[in-house]
């Protein structure tokens, strides 16, 4: 199956034509999507996307970004949400060193926290990785949590076999179609092909062919295929590998 792990189907920039931009993806081969939220004030919409649809799940948690706004009581939320058993991993959380004027203190604390309550419901994570690499697998090695999914992996390949060892896949999609990606094209071809997952982050991230457009999911055929063409394998044998991975990082789950 070819699965989506991270796309905000419930951002404002899909309003108008929201079926349309899933039916395209369906069209173009993708038979699933995960979506994670980012903040408390997004949780009913994810979650009703995952009730409404038997090819869709979601993910709850506190995205970094979006910490300067959230309140202490979000925490007592997402743990009664997690409880109810609507989503199957927390996220999207992490920590964000590109942008400075969100405190990393606060980031941290979130993260820390969520990282807890994902602990205590036995749920994977999906992580926002961004110029906080070393930071987070400090966090994860200090909180033990069932794996889950590096989203938009970018590091080293040493931070790559730390995410591995930890029990996590690794998620590749739009900076992967730039041919100046030289790292993250080389670990594409190179990781393990059980450690890797395929994402768009769409609206976010848009391929080489589309900078300054919307990205939607129905790219993630052509990411299916550009990882074939690096790797030399059929691209049936991707989309069969990237399917059960994402399944084993989320606990299972699959789209029917």
């Amino acid at each position: 199956m070819l699965i989506d792990t991270h796309v905000h189907l419930d951002a404002a920039e899909f309003d108008d034509d929201r079926e349309a931009v899933i039916a395209a993806a369906r069209a173009a081969g993708v038979d699933g999507f995960v979506v994670p939220a980012v903040g408390a004030d997004n949780f009913d919409a994810v979650a009703a996307l995952a009730a409404a649809r038997s090819d869709t799940a979601c993910a709850l948690g506190i995205h970094p970004l979006y910490v300067m706004q959230a309140r202490a009581e979000d925490l007592d939320v997402l743990d009664q949400r997690l409880g109810e058993g609507v989503a199957l991993a927390v996220g999207e959380i992490g920590l964000d060193h590109f942008v400075h004027d969100v405190d990393p203190a606060r980031q941290l604390d979130f993260f820390a926290a969520q990282l807890g309550l994902a602990r205590k419901h036995g749920l994977p994570v999906i992580l926002h990785v961004r110029r906080a690499i070393d930071p987070i697998l400090g966090q994860l090695r200090r909180i033990a949590v069932p794996g889950g999914i590096a989203h938009a992996f970018n590091g080293s390949r040493q931070q790559a076999e730390m995410f591995i060892a930890l029990g996590f896949k690794l998620g590749f999609g739009g900076s992967m179609t730039f041919s100046g990606s030289t790292r993250i094209r080389a670990l594409a071809a190179s990781l393990p092909l059980d450690a890797i997952v395929l994402e768009t982050d769409a609206p976010d991230i848009p391929p080489a062919w589309g900078q300054g457009q919307r990205n939607t999911p129905a790219n993630l055929r052509a990411y299916a295929e550009l990882l074939a063409e690096l790797r030399a394998l059929p691209v049936e044998e991707i989309v069969a590998a990237t399917g059960r991975n994402t399944s084993a990082a989320l606990g299972g789950w699959r789209p029917r």
